[in-house]
């Protein structure tokens, strides 16, 4: 043929979730049914450094967009190759197309049928090959138990309903396990004798047998879109239709055009089964939720993570992942290996920075501009060690989009006075805040709450946003941060981009303040965490800001955990506080006056945070939704901590690609995109500005 011609060049290969795509050249050899590729096209006259059979192979183009494509040999062995653009891949998937048809049926003419071939088995291979025990004059159909399913006689095949799409998924999931069982069998045979893993009959059967799987998925795909856009666009809202599993309300469902996985395989736990359907029993719904506090019970889990065991045992997956990764790479599309976890979220971490809502409320109680920063400055320094769970460097949990995490702190109000007029021991008495009066005239409590909300708004790019408020002392914090870690040889490196404002109401001041890059050291030893990096606190209104470095340790010599710092008036340049010490032990704090207090972290009282009990959470709360990950870690099974991570992480992929196919974008609950950044829907300024403009009305 004219088409059978040898064509090269440069193509985008998939090697793995770690080192990701890598260009090479690539050649089409006609005559020998042959796919090679190699480093770059100067190393052409080298030997390839891969090379696929063409011969029963499947060449697919991928639906993820129009540049993808896949070359499935019938060795099981398989490239995802990209091309510039969708011409390309055209070109490519034509020819290699053709050479592995004319290749296919060359075989098939020297061959002679399967079912008309029989193979000795007789003493071939090792005592553990599964050909042993078989008797001599089976072939390879009988082997392999490969058969047709036949209906009974004078029954018809129903027509299919869109409630029969779970029968469909469960038996193509008994066909899927069947095909794994096929390939391992094949692929256990011996290498010699009358029937071996290479036999072109055998070969041809891996490969058909992968592509018909792939063809039934992808049909079966096309059908679950289809019935949903025919329900969107007839059925009136409100509507409750079976989808697969769960029954959800279709105007929810569609709202956030959240996507239904596939029912997990009957054999697998039903807490997995949960994990990969998007929605429970209850109504999910993308409108904010009012938490009622009261609701809330104060926390009894301490989960330290100071266990090495699972560390020490798991090494060699360590050296293997090491083994894989570049320097600079960037980690975060990087599966990490679950034992490395620590027992509660990302979002989760983020509250555990408030863990002295003391400091943080009696910030507003400052006498001045220059006390009220100080204040700032010492709550933002204390945060960081009651963050940090125990000594190990472990990873919280990645946030599934649209997860939530909800909690409070309760302080008694003389706790809050007390602590402030103890923290300004070189100021002037702290003033206290003017509080508004109750309307019905009830007593009003005697402790002050700081609630807090965060949400995961993204995927990729991984962003958290995160508000808390105090209604009391007219304050609140917002929050955004994407997490973007990369490999820096023995350790692991986080930085922390986005930013956060503190609001004064009382005041009408705003402090913007960023956050310190954190590090996982000695990876391979006893990890650590260590903080490193400048950030820097300013309020434009008072002329007033703070730089604090965190250092980290020199390669020889210093110490671990130092920070320095300084608060300064930007009018005048002048210095009106110093601080140095280690961030998760003792501060020490000098004031212009010359007075010095010292803070000892570890004997500074921590607030426990109030929570919800699991069975009030939503399905798409930190703890319900990680609840059996959590468990299964506490209880030291890696293994089955895995599967309820993996459920959960293909449970969003699914999500995110339904979404993609229908154009629906993701809808946020509690936070709204604005330029960069991502705000609470509904903050406390907005709201304590609103009450005023009504009261000034009303007067």
């Amino acid at each position: 043929s004219d088409h059978m011609e040898n064509i090269y060049g440069y193509l985008m290969k998939y090697t793995n979730l770690v080192t990701g795509w890598q260009y090479r050249f690539f050649v089409l050899n006609n005559d020998a049914g042959l796919l090679e590729y190699f480093v770059n096209e100067q190393s052409r006259h080298l030997k390839p450094r891969g090379t696929l059979q063409l011969a029963g192979a499947v060449i697919s183009p991928s639906d993820e967009d129009s540049h993808t494509f896949t070359v499935n040999a019938a060795s099981g062995e398989q490239y995802k190759l990209r091309a510039t653009d969708a011409k390309e891949r055209q070109h490519w998937v034509s020819r290699l197309q053709i050479c592995t048809q004319h290749h296919t049926e060359a075989i098939g003419k020297n061959n002679p049928p399967l079912k008309s071939r029989s193979f000795s088995l007789a003493s071939q291979g090792s005592a553990n090959s599964p050909g042993v025990q078989r008797r001599p004059s089976q072939n390879a159909v009988s082997f392999f138990n490969v058969g047709h399913h036949r209906l009974p006689t004078g029954k018809r095949v129903p027509i299919m309903q869109p409630d029969h799409l779970v029968d469909v998924r469960e038996m193509m999931s008994q066909a899927e396990g069947q095909q794994r069982d096929l390939i391992r069998s094949i692929e256990c045979l011996p290498a010699s004798g009358h029937l071996t893993s290479l036999d072109q009959d055998l070969l041809m059967l891996k490969a058909t047998s992968m592509a018909t799987m792939n063809c039934l998925n992808d049909c079966f795909h096309i059908l679950q879109l289809q019935h949903a856009s025919q329900q969107k666009g007839s059925l009136p809202a409100g509507t409750t239709i079976s989808w697969l599993e769960p029954k959800i309300s279709l105007a929810n469902h569609f709202k956030n055009g959240a996507a239904q996985n596939f029912p997990a395989e009957i054999n697998k736990p039903a807490s997995v089964r949960e994990e990969q359907s998007i929605a429970e029993p209850c109504q999910l719904t993308r409108e904010p939720e009012e938490i009622n506090s009261d609701e809330e019970l104060e926390d009894i889990c301490d989960d330290k993570e100071d266990d090495l065991g699972a560390v020490e045992e798991q090494r060699s997956v360590i050296l293997h992942l090491l083994s894989q990764l570049k320097l600079g790479m960037d980690l975060t599309r990087v599966v990490l290996p679950t034992f490395i976890l620590e027992k509660r979220s990302l979002l989760e971490m983020y509250a555990d920075f408030m863990s002295h809502p003391d400091l943080f409320v009696a910030i507003t109680s400052g006498s001045s501009p220059e006390e009220r920063m100080i204040r700032f400055v010492e709550y933002y320094l204390t945060s960081f060690h009651e963050g940090r769970k125990g000594a190990i460097a472990k990873k919280p949990y990645n946030p599934i989009i649209g997860e939530t995490f909800h909690c409070s702190w309760r302080m008694p109000k003389s706790d809050v006075a007390a602590d402030a007029g103890a923290n300004a021991s070189a100021h002037s008495p702290s003033e206290q805040a003017t509080l508004p009066k109750d309307p019905e005239g009830q007593a009003e409590p005697d402790y002050y709450t700081v609630k807090f909300v965060a949400e995961q708004v993204s995927h990729h790019p991984p962003v958290s946003g995160f508000y808390a408020e105090c209604v009391e002392r007219k304050m609140c914090v917002n929050a955004h941060v994407w997490t973007k870690s990369k490999f820096l040889g023995m350790s692991i490196g986080v930085t922390m981009v986005g930013e956060g404002v503190l609001h004064l109401l009382e005041h009408g001041e705003e402090y913007t303040f960023s956050l310190p890059c954190a590090y996982a050291r000695s990876i391979l030893t006893v990890p650590w965490v260590e903080l490193g990096g400048k950030v820097n606190i300013n309020c434009a209104k008072t002329g007033y800001s703070a730089s604090i470095n965190f250092h980290t340790k020199p390669f020889y010599g210093g110490k671990l955990h130092r920070v320095t710092g300084e608060v300064k008036q930007n009018m005048t340049n002048t210095v009106v506080c110093r601080v140095q010490g280690e961030w998760n032990s003792v501060l020490e704090f000098t004031y212009s006056n010359g007075e010095t207090k010292y803070v000892d972290l570890t004997k500074l009282s921590v607030t426990r945070k109030r929570v919800r009990p699991l069975e009030k959470q939503g399905p798409f709360e930190s703890r319900r939704l990680w609840q059996h990950v959590t468990e299964s870690l506490r209880d030291g099974d890696i293994d089955k901590a895995t599967e309820h991570k993996r459920a959960l992480e293909e449970r969003q992929r699914n999500e995110e690609r339904l979404r993609a196919e229908t154009e629906t974008p993701w809808c946020t609950k509690y936070f709204l995109k604005d330029g960069d950044g991502w705000v609470y829907h509904k903050p406390l300024w907005k709201t304590v500005s609103a009450a005023q403009t009504q009261q000034t009305d009303s007067n």
